[in-house]
């Protein structure tokens, strides 16, 4: 054993999750820590009868108490380890999506739990959820920066946005703040041939919501020349797709007044304001408004902030998710198109699509399947490792029920 490397047994019957192929053990299942260790390390674990598990960070004030980095006991999570990490994700990207703007490290899904790291164009934003990984993060920027820059790509700035409450989960402090020189927050991208201006300083999470990527794809071909309604369009970005893709008329909706000024600039941007509104307005109250005035739109999108955010919401979310796909469905034009979906990885598939059948019954609606999506392949989905599946999207044409 390493000096210093405490070693962790499991209790008989302990490690299912990464039995099953994920990276987390949880503080009931550990049996006995041996050896001297500070929170953030790097520990061993072995199941209880000895059998080497693999290392990870450890942190006794989280309900996850480690974070698997390997399962090979004998590889030492250093500099060369960090790069190999770093290098993989960046090749995995340059493989499945425009790389001008993506996520580059989503957490457990590319074996460095904890981590995100978004890319909009030369800018980095750097979002730390968990204390070990929190010590590597500067390390794990430098070579990022240094694996782009064998593939000619300059990053000029590096923001951090480690300021998301479940760090006080792991017992630590809330930051923001520029990681090296200072530069301009608002960073112009293009997505889908579309503009966009991204506050990474102010803006939501890490500024932009690149998970949506190729499901703001999936619409365009369905907004041509069509009157569109896009719910909680935080920054825009669906009714821009829709308006540059040639939609009539686009009226973008959300609560915050922020991002409906950034929408608004962003319509500026890309020469679409005459064919666009955006109005500050709480969703659950205009819906029935609009109804009650027999308002109807050719395509109705649904993209909400995740009503779920922990096991014990699931209940009240699912009267949330029904009750707008059932307002919006009564929206719809005869034969039109409703765009609708959850980022919640609690609201599993099954019971999301349960949500929806239920509302088409209500709403007296038949809904016939275009497609089913989830979250663009820079977010990957690493089997067993059920917090990194949690976009569910789906498109429908909605029907009268005949």
């Amino acid at each position: 054993m390493k000096t210093g490397e405490a070693i962790v047994t499991l209790k008989k019957g302990g490690g299912r999750t990464i039995k099953a192929g994920g990276m987390w053990i949880f503080d009931n299942e550990i049996a006995s820590i041996m050896g001297s260790f500070t929170n953030g390390d790097i520990v061993r674990v072995h199941d209880f009868d000895g059998y080497p598990m693999g290392k990870g960070f450890i942190n006794q004030n989280s309900k996850i108490r480690i974070r698997l980095m390997t399962r090979d006991v004998c590889k030492e999570v250093d500099r060369d380890f960090l790069r190999e990490r770093v290098t993989d994700a960046w090749e995995y990207r340059k493989k499945v999506v425009d790389t001008q703007s993506c996520r580059i490290i989503f957490g457990e899904a590319d074996f460095l739990p904890g981590l995100v790291i978004d890319k909009f164009s030369d800018v980095l934003v750097v979002e730390s959820l968990a204390l070990g990984i929190d010590r590597f993060k500067e390390e794990i920027v430098n070579l990022l920066k240094e694996v782009l820059l064998q593939d000619g790509i300059v990053i000029k700035g590096v923001y951090e946005r480690s300021d998301a409450k479940v760090r006080e989960n792991e017992g630590m402090e809330r930051v923001k703040g520029f990681l090296g020189e200072e530069f301009d927050t608002n960073i112009e991208i293009i997505e889908n041939g579309v503009r966009f201006l991204v506050d990474v300083k102010e803006g939501q999470k890490t500024g932009f919501f690149l998970d949506q990527k190729y499901n703001r794809l999936a619409i365009q071909k369905l907004c041509r020349g069509a009157k569109v309604l896009d719910c909680f369009t935080h920054t825009g970005s669906f009714a821009l797709n829709a308006a540059v893709a040639g939609a009539k008329e686009v009226t973008g909706v959300d609560a915050s007044q922020t991002g409906i000024n950034q929408a608004v600039k962003n319509a500026i941007l890309n020469k679409v304001e005459d064919r666009t509104i955006f109005l500050c307005r709480d969703v659950f109250e205009l819906l029935p408004e609009l109804e009650e005035k027999g308002e109807k739109f050719d395509v109705v999108i649904l993209d909400p902030p995740a009503f779920a955010k922990s096991r014990q919401a699931v209940k009240n979310a699912v009267k949330g998710y029904r009750e707008i796909n059932l307002r919006a469905m009564k929206l719809v034009e005869e034969g039109g198109f409703l765009a609708t979906c959850t980022c919640s990885h609690f609201m599993s598939y099954e019971l999301f699509t349960e949500v929806i059948h239920q509302a088409a019954k209500n709403a007296h609606k038949r809904l016939r399947q275009v497609e089913f999506r989830t979250q663009a392949p820079d977010h990957p989905i690493l089997w067993a490792a059920d917090e990194s599946y949690y976009l569910k999207f789906y498109i429908f044409q909605v029907c009268e029920d005949k």
